[in-house]
């Protein structure tokens, strides 16, 4: 780059000046947009005689207007802030109109002062992006984008549905009918069995309490004692309408299950399950009333080439939500310790003047995480390896620091599957404990030695 200097002899030179890499110009067609809900603005690199900010509405037919204004002025990658969920519509537009498309995170850009306004926030992006200094957030592929909104229009569904659980509750309560205290979930085959049959009219207890289930642990004398209530008429038509509604959404989250199942036919396999077919499950899992109800480990096996369920914790529906999340493409990430940052996974590193400030990992939103953290949390019973690696770490710091290790472990472990297609084998309990024992024995020598001493074996008699 050439620049003029003018010296104070009015002398006129021109000099080749090197700038350093990180000041030159990247992208030389770039544009910045800051998203909002009625209106974006966008800034495209200055030309003379030529406006270089202009404002767009939300409008479809505007959205438009503004990928024509771009190709119009040449421009080849465009940023955002990631804004609610505005900046949708607008990325998958301008992602299908050829555009290289990156979303920001707001907080990395706003800690500038003088920089507030809707037009210098626009050009303080443009001018970032053309020096490559923004990095663009991860987004899943188009077909990993359907599925992860029919796994969150689920899990909303499924939120409704608990709410009017309570309703329920509330209502049975009220009438005095204890029926939590002896169903373990008023939702199960006994519970809504007695429930229904109160809303038909049946009032005599014993006639409610025979329609028990015989996996019930609880006995008919029991519950019938348990159904004695005031059944007065506007608790009644609480209990009505509280599960009318549980029985729309149920019909809902069966609507999004069919959903989901023909999305995962729709995707591609990575291995041939009659020619190489699907393990049986290693672990007895006893699956959740709110999981999907057909067959979606053999789906994930056929989509991911490796069985995700043999990692202890891990089930098919917390496999199914990581995998709407990030993906089956492990290549967005370099190594597995990446993976865990971007999952907000690892201990903070924060460190000024040589002293370490705090080790808390970053808050995060991250659903993948929390399926982790989830299947984490799970294996505190668990007679494997992890479980006996989370039930040391719980008494050493804690259950919440605990809990986020494990699932740290956890994610390397899902990344290594992925990316390498290997099989998981549990070490188990025994391995663990030994391999802890060696370590303890190694840094007890190690600080004998220091110290002077050495030490000597129990049995045997022999120096260590």
């Amino acid at each position: 780059m050439k620049v003029k200097h003018q010296g104070k002899e009015n002398s006129k030179k021109e000099e080749n000046v090197e700038f350093p890499r990180h000041l030159q110009h990247i992208n030389m067609h770039a544009a910045g947009i800051d998203v909002g809900s009625r209106s974006h603005f966008v800034a495209v690199p200055e030309k003379p005689d030529e406006e270089c900010v202009r404002e767009f509405n939300s409008f479809t037919c505007d959205l438009n207007k503004l990928a024509d204004w771009l190709e119009e002025n040449g421009i080849e990658t465009v940023v955002m802030e990631s804004t609610g969920v505005y900046w949708i519509p607008l990325f998958e537009l301008l992602e299908s109109r050829g555009f290289e498309v990156k979303l920001v995170n707001a907080r990395h850009v706003k800690n500038v002062p003088g920089r507030k306004t809707d037009v210098l926030d626009c050009q303080w992006l443009q001018q970032l992006h053309t020096y490559g200094l923004l990095e663009g957030a991860f987004r899943p592929p188009e077909q990993i984008c359907a599925l992860r909104s029919y796994l969150r229009q689920r899990s909303t569904m499924v939120r409704y549905a608990a709410s009017h659980i309570q309703h329920m509750q509330k209502a049975l309560n009220q009438m005095n009918v204890m029926l939590h205290i002896v169903v373990n979930d008023i939702t199960g085959v006994t519970g809504m069995k007695i429930i229904r049959a109160i809303l038909q009219g049946e009032r005599d207890p014993h006639v409610l309490a025979s329609f028990r289930d015989r996996r019930c642990k609880e006995k008919e004398a029991t519950i019938a004692k348990a159904l004695e209530g005031n059944y007065r008429a506007e608790h009644m038509f609480s209990l009505k309408q509280a599960v009318e509604m549980f029985d729309v959404y149920q019909e809902k989250i069966a609507q999004c299950d069919r959903e989901i199942e023909d999305a995962l036919n729709q995707f591609g396999g990575k291995i041939d399950i009659e020619n190489k077919p699907l393990p049986p499950q290693p672990k007895k899992h006893r699956p959740s009333r709110n999981e999907p109800k057909f067959d979606l480990r053999s789906h994930l096996y056929r989509i991911t080439g490796v069985d995700l369920t043999r990692i202890d914790g891990i089930t098919a529906y917390g496999a199914l939500t990581i995998i709407s999340e990030i993906g089956v493409d492990m290549s967005p990430w370099k190594t597995e310790k990446q993976f865990a940052s971007w999952l907000g996974l690892c201990p903070g590193n924060k460190v000024s003047g040589g002293k370490r400030i705090s080790g808390k990992s970053k808050p995060t939103a991250n659903r993948a995480a929390s399926a982790l953290r989830l299947a984490a949390q799970g294996l505190y019973n668990s007679h494997s390896a992890l479980g006996a690696f989370l039930r040391r770490q719980k008494a050493r710091l804690g259950a919440p620091k605990a809990i986020t290790a494990t699932a740290h472990k956890l994610a390397r472990l899902v990344y290594t599957l992925l990316q390498q297609g290997t099989e998981y084998v549990d070490a188990g309990q025994d391995y663990y404990e030994e391999q802890y024992r060696q370590r303890v024995i190694y840094n007890l020598k190690r600080r004998s030695k220091q110290m002077g001493f050495f030490l000597i074996d129990k049995e045997t008699g022999a120096i260590a």
